[in-house]
């Protein structure tokens, strides 16, 4: 069975994302997206989109539509900017925290980018993005150049294919070293209910929480489901957090 990644647009619609010159992040990242998915397709990997033309959607909207999806992986492109106008040039991703699988995705594709001929400034940590933090599969944003660069502009310009291929690459080339035996992947159960509007109820008071919760609608039930974890220490640490708050829990895999 072939991974699966959701591949996210950065922006769209009525939000243009950051504005230089007349450019506009959210077409950047839409061309670019595309042209992603279509290399990795033809890499036999199952690619989903949370947008394929203009239209908006909230980060969270986009982070649970992955989650429905059960997408194996999360990678979102985006445009950078800073305060000052051709200051600052480079690409760098952001993840969660500065682990696991989603760390070296990263870091591979940035290592990819630098060989296109961005700056590489590396992989931060960013927990408060929506996209990281409500996403249950290994996340990754790409910012792939400044676009208040003029540096950067003319660099995404003339190696467009180059710079999909290079962020296709380290994708690739991550999926290849996880091996063929994928880690077991635990969820903690909160609730199973026949009736849409209870799951509803409970995923709402979770999310209130900031728990990273989420409804599987699959099948006869609908599941409330919280976060997503490869080790299982991780899983039942949340659990306890949950049976704390006062939720019956199971952690599943």
């Amino acid at each position: 069975m072939p991974y699966s990644v959701m591949l996210d647009a950065g922006h769209g619609g009525s939000d243009p994302g950051a504005v230089y010159s007349g450019r506009q992040e959210k077409d950047d990242t839409l061309r670019l997206t595309l042209a992603i998915g279509e290399i990795l397709q033809n890499n036999g990997i199952d690619v989903e989109y949370t947008r394929t033309t203009d239209v908006y959607e909230s980060p969270y909207e986009k982070a649970m539509e992955a989650n429905n999806a059960g997408a194996d992986f999360f990678v979102s492109i985006h445009r950078n900017s800073f305060p000052v106008d051709n200051q600052v040039m480079g690409v760098e991703s952001l993840v969660y925290d500065l682990s696991g699988i989603k760390y070296e995705m990263a870091q591979n594709i940035d290592e990819q980018l630098e060989a296109v001929g961005f700056v590489d400034l590396g992989v931060k940590a960013r927990p408060n993005l929506v996209v990281l933090r409500r996403t249950n599969m290994p996340s990754v944003l790409v910012e792939a150049g400044f676009i208040n660069s003029n540096t950067d502009n003319q660099l995404f310009d003339d190696n467009f294919q180059d710079i999909a291929e290079a962020i296709a690459r380290g994708i690739l080339d991550t999926l290849s070293n996880i091996g063929a035996v994928r880690e077991a992947y635990y969820r903690v159960q909160v609730g199973l209910f026949r009736n849409n509007t209870n799951a509803n109820r409970l995923l709402e008071e979770l999310l209130a929480q900031d728990f990273p919760a989420f409804v599987d609608n699959v099948g006869e039930f609908n599941r409330v489901l919280v976060g997503g974890y490869n080790n299982l220490n991780a899983a039942v640490a949340m659990e306890q957090r949950l049976r704390q708050a006062g939720y019956d829990t199971l952690v599943i895999s």
